[in-house]
């Protein structure tokens, strides 16, 4: 399984000319379209406190939840076209979402323009303490033997962990029971507490329960370990500007790339990105292709 959590930024398209030279000249928002506490929103606040050093202007941190991720996407296509509004997209506002939700107010590639990927992240598979399976090999055996018994628990509906988890049920002919909550604490709790069975959570948020052992680690998505638990195996082994968007390139690359953001991500396991515009833009479309069939065909509607 590859990972499915990408933290990302992107900007609305359609700068005015006359502000280039000088930008930035006020603080700039950066909307998270989750909830404060949330993985997103962790990362943002990191990435706000280096590139605003790097920029020399205050980044404003905006968390707008809601709306399967839209409520935030939506408030930036809205803003005002002129650099100074911001927004984190992760991989389910971007790929996931848009095949979810009917009639969405924007358009990913007309009102978007795509800046840099901050950060690569694994989802952490794990189980409840008294799971009756100590890895993933075993996991598979006991779902097949009990068709129907375990539950998977997300985050929400057309979440990561949601999309994530029926791709493990196509990739292992397994049939686990999804049940979607109202935010990943929600779901962690429960896990521990042995009211679910499963999870597929981003190691920025379950990572804490992992190491203290309230939760059993099975594995990690992705086609390598994770840096921050080595000896767990994958699940596979078992219109803007040019100018602003390359000065905002430029500083993000730079922010990520700096010590304080390299000491965040090596406790709880993701991985500074960084890169192109092209490269970000690629990937949107790759991924958007990839959970779209397996959304299509695990019948995910929103009702």
């Amino acid at each position: 399984m590859r990972r499915l959590h990408l933290l990302v930024i992107l900007v609305i398209c359609g700068f005015a000319t006359a502000a280039q030279a000088q930008y930035p000249e006020r603080p700039i928002h950066l909307i998270v379209p989750q909830a404060a506490g949330s993985a997103t929103d962790t990362v943002a606040r990191v990435l706000g406190a280096v590139l605003a050093d790097q920029i020399g202007q205050q980044i404003i941190i905006d968390d707008r939840p809601g709306g399967a991720l839209t409520v935030g996407l939506d408030l930036t296509a809205k803003s005002p076209p002129d650099g100074y509004t911001l927004c984190m997209g992760p991989i389910g506002a971007l790929a996931i979402t848009r095949h979810l939700v009917a009639n969405l107010p924007y358009n990913i590639e007309r009102d978007f323009q795509p800046i840099v990927v901050i950060a690569k992240g694994h989802l952490l598979l794990a189980a409840s303490p008294n799971a009756p399976f100590r890895s993933v090999k075993e996991l598979i055996a006991y779902a097949k033997a009990n068709p129907g018994k375990l539950s998977n628990a997300s985050s929400s509906n057309g979440s990561p962990g949601h999309v994530g988890g029926e791709l493990f049920k196509f990739m292992t002919g397994t049939d686990i029971v999804h049940v979607p909550y109202k935010g990943g604490a929600l779901a962690i709790n429960d896990l521990i507490a042995g009211r679910v069975q499963l999870m597929f959570e981003s190691l920025n948020s379950i990572a804490p329960f992992a190491r203290s052992g309230a939760v059993q680690a099975l594995g990690v998505s992705g086609e390598h370990r994770s840096p921050a638990f080595p000896d767990l195996p994958t699940i596979a082994e078992t219109g803007v500007p040019r100018p602003i968007v390359d000065k905002l390139n430029a500083a993000i690359n730079k922010a990520i790339a700096s010590l304080a953001f390299k000491d965040h991500f090596a406790a709880i396991g993701d991985e500074p990105a960084g890169g192109t515009p092209e490269e970000f833009a690629a990937l949107i479309a790759s991924d958007s292709a990839k959970w779209g069939e397996v959304i299509r065909r695990a019948g995910i509607k929103f009702e």
